[in-house]
């Protein structure tokens, strides 16, 4: 026996776009599988006049959005607007109203994620996000539930396909930055502001989002720790594999015994690691626990097709538990944890220094990094008339202390440049 759903949309851009053809032209084949009928009642925009590429029945479409929330032929709200507000107070209002809130919107999340979680609970509704984060890639479940009884240490994400992109150019190719995010906007990869991909900001909220999964202790996104890739040169990349490494923009949520840490950055990854196979605009999440050993999600992490199947599993979830009519359990509950701040977070550094090629250098620099309790692992060198590129690598310290040592690295007459600064993968714990 087949039942009917009905459903309210905000927002109708990329993945609301492509959710409505599939709700519409796929509603035989998602009936025969579910025994459910998902029925578009409502889709709020912003702007009615707006060309889109999908087909609706006149007066569906419409810009007063708390209409779509407070329709009663409206069983369950999917909110892919994006933004902090008004999908914020839409969100919430739907929730309070008792109606099962369908999300894609990482940026709310990571900033309001903790109450409308609780509202969620109060209502006995469901409020989920599955493709908040990586797209397509089926990972907040698998946290939520799968892995609720194992004691995740460690998620690594790339979980932002634009940078993925680029950094992939980068290394398979040489191109130059600029070149390649060009490139990634030609393709439809990038926004023409990139902004908020390649500073790190976009893959931040869904970092904020992985460890709160993950630990159990709720992480905003004001406590994550970002830095992007415009930095990064094409001659790094060729130093990278020199060393047995490839750069990519990584999202690290680890467990320690002081408490829980979250930030991105780009990272050093040794070759034979998964996630230096991911290339493109492929995005991956790697996760670590001692029963588990480590697990790998990959695929697409962006665009309007893998991003609505997300949003439509999520639907057909929600819509079995509202028929089941159970007071449903929250997905995950969270408990107070220290946030352990990125200052006191071990790590390893790649430097690339310039400095004048005259003896006595190397010993003011291993100086400088004595002084700062931070250990050199390796020095390489290399010579242009008289001057010399000189990569050192760092041994495990305080993230403190590494920056007390680049600080004091610039005061050296000899040191002309500080030319990259790059965090290495695997011990940062």
């Amino acid at each position: 026996m087949e039942r009917t759903i009905g459903i309210g949309l905000l927002g109708a851009g990329t993945v609301g776009g492509a959710l409505v053809r599939r709700l519409i032209g796929e509603s035989g084949a998602i009936a025969a599988k579910t025994g459910l009928v998902f029925d578009v009642r409502r889709i709020g925009v912003k702007t009615l006049g707006r060309v889109r590429d999908f087909e609706v029945t006149d007066g569906l479409l419409t810009d007063d959005l708390f209409s779509v929330v407070n329709d009663p032929t409206v069983d369950i709200v999917v909110e892919v607007m994006g933004g902090l507000e008004p999908a914020g107070d839409l969100i919430l209002a739907a929730l309070e109203a008792g109606k099962p809130v369908i999300s894609a919107n990482k940026e709310l999340i990571s900033a309001r994620g903790p109450e409308l979680i609780a509202a969620a609970e109060r209502s006995g509704v469901p409020f989920l996000f599955e493709a908040a984060v990586g797209g397509g890639i089926p990972i907040i479940r698998p946290l939520s539930e799968t892995l609720a009884g194992e004691t995740v240490t460690r998620v690594l994400g790339i979980v932002n396909g634009t940078t993925n992109f680029i950094l992939t150019k980068m290394a398979n190719e040489g191109t130059a930055y600029e070149d390649a995010l060009a490139q990634a906007q030609a393709l439809g990869y990038a926004e023409p502001d990139p902004t908020a991909d390649v500073s790190g900001a976009d893959s931040a909220a869904k970092a904020a989002i992985l460890a709160s999964l993950a630990f159990g202790t709720w992480v905003g996104f004001d406590d994550v720790y970002y830095e992007g890739i415009q930095s990064i040169s094409v001659e790094d990349m060729v130093f990278a594999e020199d060393f047995g490494y490839i750069i990519k923009l990584v999202a690290v949520c680890d467990r320690t015994g002081s408490g829980v840490t979250a930030r991105v950055h780009p990272v050093m990854v040794p070759v034979e690691h998964p996630l230096a196979s991911i290339r493109g605009a492929t995005n991956a999440v790697f996760i670590e626990g001692p029963s588990i050993d480590s697990l790998l999600f990959a695929g697409p992490g962006a665009g309007g097709e893998p991003t609505a199947t997300a949003v439509l599993g999520d639907v057909i979830d929600a819509a079995r538990e509202t028929l089941a009519g159970a007071q449903v359990a929250p997905r995950i509950r969270f408990s107070p944890g220290e946030i352990v701040p990125f200052e006191d977070v071990e790590t390893e550094w790649y430097m690339r220094l310039m400095v004048d090629d005259k003896p006595g250098v190397l010993a003011k620099i291993a100086s400088r990094f004595g002084e700062s309790n931070v250990s050199i692992r390796s020095v390489w060198q290399e010579g242009v008339d008289t001057k010399a590129s000189l990569i050192v690598v760092t041994h495990r310290a305080v993230e403190s202390s590494q920056r007390a040592a680049l600080e004091s690295l610039k005061l050296i007459p000899e040191v002309l440049e500080v030319a990259a600064v790059i965090r290495v993968l695997g011990v940062e714990r």
